[in-house]
């Protein structure tokens, strides 16, 4: 059930040193629209939906995200550059501070929940300063009935000020920003930054902790859908390689774009109750389901309009990472509850910049390890400061920022799952083909939704010589031919031209593979190991 009515209940923030605010508490999605117009915050697209600025900030900031050291993380967090430790008394003190700053303010409070398997479920509250991050979590969460809220009680606590600004020195920030977990008080504070990624993924980070260590079940940064048959599909790829894209799909149920469980029952459950897509060049044409859900509830970031509130999602002039949040439901086919069974494909999507990974390939199980611990995509020219060329891209687990335990803890678990399920796993590479980006050109959507659908039919034969080829540098199979796909498209190699180039384009790639790979080495069983690439450059 959709809950779209403001709640009747009142609450006070007392207990969480906040005084004398004015809360608004479980507004509808309605009024926070209203809200955000009425206080200047934001415009009406001509699609109906919000558009908002999220100020300095436009992405996450990795390095100002920060995990309080205690008893309960101090020996199983795997500190380092991505769990950046922060000591418990500067984490009361900067509490205090962002409390004092809410207190006697006009403030946004909603009750929500995580995980859409009602054993796993996670009771969170929201508190924020401004109405459209209100109407983020609106869409983003799990949205609890109005009886399920009258006895509420919330587990974790969120508090979004982006307003405030921490004072480094004394503070104990790199900066002014910041987005720090305390598992003890299980509290997430966030300040000086209006990116409402931040909220999403400061829970996703303390469920990747806490289910694996408390609850044996596998958090994914992935997103899922299932077929007619109630096969269950997962799709595992960072930023820009098309998780939502292709999960998206009218012939397949969406059960979520970006964070799901996969437990002990072999079952796989959203953890959130709506998507965050990139809409940078999206259309109509090529990705329908997504351009219609652009309607009223919806939030587009960072967008530019036209005087007549008409989006051009070709214009990056504020940052490439131009999204939209919408509720779950403002796509059709959408699998309800978000629940999934007996998981039968894995695809692990790279956009390959280098143009030379196949477009699709069936991985061993060694390989998937090997390709689950590197999370490997690339960097294209022109989307940083500085990238004049392909760069590699490598992301524990496809996410490694918010991994908390160390990737193999979570490669085992994958490992050991896709064993007892007997899933197949791929890679497929989203990416470029007939050369490097600048020389060769992005892989067609409609020829990897053809090979991803052919995959998922079992169209791509058996595991023989006569339908794979094992390719000469990466060691993977790839299919010789596939429905719907030109065959000289399913080899890297035949679209380049140039062999000697290609060969040299593939070995820079797997000594980039190899060199970050080094700091797993000591973790990872000889199997995993060599499931690398095995040919060497000279």
């Amino acid at each position: 059930m959709v809950n779209h009515t403001q709640s009747t209940k009142s609450i006070s923030l007392d207990n969480y040193g906040i005084k004398d605010a004015k809360i608004n508490y479980q507004l509808s999605p309605d009024q926070l629209h209203a809200e955000t117009i009425a206080k200047g915050q934001g415009v009406e697209a001509s699609s109906g939906a919000l558009a908002i600025n999220t100020g300095e900030f436009t992405g996450r900031s990795p390095m100002d995200r920060f995990i309080v050291k205690d008893d309960i993380t101090k020996d199983k967090v795997w500190w380092g550059n991505i769990n950046i430790p922060f000591e418990s008394d500067k984490f009361d003190a900067l509490y205090d501070k962002i409390t004092a700053y809410l207190s006697g303010k006009e403030i946004y409070v909603r009750d929500s929940y995580a995980c859409a398997d009602p054993n796993y479920r996670t009771n969170i509250r929201v508190i924020n300063e401004y109405p459209w991050s209100n109407l983020f979590a609106y869409n983003m969460f799990l949205r609890p009935t109005e009886e399920e809220l009258k006895d509420f009680k919330p587990e974790w606590t969120v508090i979004n000020a982006p307003g405030f600004m921490a004072v480094a020195k004394e503070d104990g920030t790199r900066q002014h920003n910041f987005a720090i977990l305390n598992f003890t008080k299980k509290t997430a504070i966030i300040g000086g930054t209006g990116y409402t990624g931040e909220i999403k993924k400061g829970i996703f980070s303390a469920l990747n902790f806490e289910l694996p260590v408390f609850k044996n079940t596998l958090p994914m940064h992935c997103s899922a859908n299932v077929g007619k048959d109630g096969d269950t599909a997962i799709f595992f790829g960072l930023s820009g390689t098309g998780k939502t894209t292709l999960s998206t799909d009218a012939d397949r149920s969406l059960i979520g774009d970006d964070e799901h469980g996969w437990t002990n029952e072999n079952t796989v459950f959203n953890f959130e109750g709506g998507c965050y897509a990139k809409v940078i060049n999206l259309s109509q044409e090529q990705e329908p389901e997504i351009y219609g859900a652009i309607k009223k509830g919806a939030i587009l970031e960072n967008v530019i309009m036209d005087s007549n509130g008409e989006v051009d999602f070709a214009d990056t002039s504020i940052t490439q990472n131009t999204r939209v949040s919408y509720p779950i439901y403002h796509i059709e086919n959408i699998k309800t509850p978000s629940i999934g069974k007996n998981p039968k494909n894995i695809f692990f999507l790279t956009a390959d910049a280098f143009g030379v990974l196949p477009p699709i390939s069936k991985l061993t199980p060694a390989q998937a390890a090997y390709h689950f611990i590197s999370g490997y995509t690339a960097k294209v020219a022109g989307t940083e400061a500085g990238v004049v060329e392909p760069v590699p891209s490598f992301s524990a687990c496809f996410g490694a920022p918010f991994m908390p335990l160390h990737p193999t803890e979570y490669a085992d678990m994958l490992s050991k799952k896709m064993k007892e399920a007997g899933v197949n796993v791929w890679l497929v590479n989203t990416g470029w083909t007939g050369g490097p980006y600048g020389v060769g050109t992005r892989m067609k959507l409609k020829y990897t939704r053809a090979m991803i659908n052919a995959a998922l039919n079992g169209d791509l034969g058996d595991y023989t010589y006569e339908d794979y080829h094992i390719h000469s540098v990466f060691g993977v199979a790839q299919p010789r031919k596939c429905p719907g796909v030109p065959t000289e498209v399913l080899s890297p190699r035949a679209t380049w031209n140039d062999d000697q180039a290609y060969y040299k384009m593939a070995f820079k790639l797997t000594n980039a593979f190899r060199e970050n790979f080094k700091k797993f080495e000591s973790y990872a069983s000889e199997e995993i190991r060599r499931g690398g690439p095995q040919r060497y450059s000279f």
